[in-house]
């Protein structure tokens, strides 16, 4: 990691890189979480269940999910530069196979390019973060660079239903966010040059770390809180929609708001994590424990959610905590792991997360035409609970 420091963080410093690794982030995150922002249109279009919504989800992670690993391995051993560009060339052109879906069948292969495309970000901009930023800024930089998902998602999440509320149509957010991630590939291929190479971590990387207790217990907590951020990503402008009976726009701004109030979180949380003066898997874990359960209750209240407005507040309290853990959580992990196998590491730490957005949001989806939201944000309230469960046992052995 020090030479790559200082090669590269001379030329423009801790500050630019990790500006650069958030525009990228940001774009990235743009495409992939408009396939969550576009479910209204979804259902309208291809007149398909609440379940299969759930499964375009599916597919969606599932892609995601499948490239983690051999995309963390080849991070690690050939250095991020390259992996990113490729990445964000792929995203626009996965958005641009989702306008062009004449079935949902061939829709459901567009999001799983989006998804394989977007496998990239996590091991690539992390590792990008350990090689860039000194030891002594990491977490305010993860939290930063974590920003980026949720003001992506944000950003989407508005501009989407904006679009397919208007005579545009929902597709040309999607062709606007491919032209973004095009010109922001250009923007990173010139200007970043901080990337590290020739490790051979990524091989064996990721089993020596499955062989440790630490390392088992943090990516089954990782596990259970993705099933709830990625679930209520995905189902809160459904749910305002249809449970508080608030338009498509309204709830394309409350899914907006989470996410601002996510990135708040991650900045705060990485920010406490870097003055705490426990050690950093210490603090780390007391945070992530503090967020596991704030979640657990948010998830219970969301239910009585009456009205716009108090789904607006809890969406955002609930997003302030849920989808505001992850910076901490890459935080944690990298406290626990070696930084030249911060990519396969990384990788399977995504892989728990993705798993848990594999089967909640169409167990979510099911539950909800079976019984009803109440029973699928209990569900989400259980997993969060069991995540905190993990947290605490991993504290205690720590």
């Amino acid at each position: 990691m020090s030479s790559v420091f200082e090669s590269g963080i001379r030329v423009r410093g801790w500050k630019g890189y990790t500006a650069l690794i958030l525009l990228w982030q940001l774009t990235a995150s743009a495409c992939f979480y408009s396939v969550y922002a576009v479910t209204p249109f979804v259902r309208e279009e291809f007149g398909v269940s609440a379940t299969l919504v759930g499964v375009m989800m599916t597919a969606l992670t599932l892609g995601y999910t499948v490239f983690l690993l051999p995309i963390g391995s080849f991070i690690d051993e050939y250095g991020e530069d390259r992996a990113l560009v490729g990445g964000l060339v792929g995203l626009g052109l996965g958005a641009v196979g989702v306008t062009v879906a004449p079935t949902y069948l061939v829709l459901l292969a567009s999001v799983f390019v989006v998804g394989a495309f977007y496998a990239t970000a996590m091991p690539g901009t992390n590792k990008a973060v350990f090689n860039a930023v000194p030891d002594e800024r990491l977490n305010t930089s993860m939290g930063i660079k974590q920003v980026g998902v949720t003001a992506g998602s944000g950003i989407s999440s508005v501009l989407v239903p904006w679009f397919g509320a208007t005579r545009f149509g929902w597709k040309v957010a999607f062709l606007l966010a491919a032209g973004v991630a095009a010109a922001t590939s250009i923007v990173f291929w010139a200007s970043y040059d901080a990337g590290g190479r020739g490790s051979d971590g990524g091989r064996d990387g990721i089993r020596a770390r499955l062989a440790e207790p630490s390392y088992l217990l943090l990516i089954a907590a990782g596990f259970a809180l993705g099933a709830g951020l990625f679930t209520t990503v995905g189902y809160t402008i459904l749910y305002v929609d249809e449970a508080v009976g608030a338009s498509v726009v309204v709830a394309g701004v409350t899914l907006a708001a989470a996410q601002v109030a996510g990135s708040a979180g991650r900045l705060a949380f990485g920010w406490l994590a870097d003055r705490l003066s426990a050690p950093l898997t210490v603090s780390t874990l007391r945070i992530l424990c503090l967020q596991a359960a704030a979640s657990v209750v948010l998830f219970l209240a969301v239910p009585f959610a009456g009205s716009a407005l108090t789904g607006l507040v809890l969406f955002s309290l609930l997003g302030f905590f849920i989808l505001g853990f992850t910076g901490v959580y890459y935080s944690c992990i990298g406290s626990i792991v070696p930084s030249e196998e911060m990519g396969s590491a990384t990788a399977g730490a995504q892989i728990a997360l993705n798993c848990g957005a594999l089967i909640a949001p169409p167990t979510f989806g099911f539950l909800v035409d079976v019984t009803g939201y109440d029973a699928g944000w209990t569900m989400l309230a259980a997993m969060a609970f069991l995540g905190f469960v993990f947290l605490v046992v991993l504290l205690r052995r720590t």
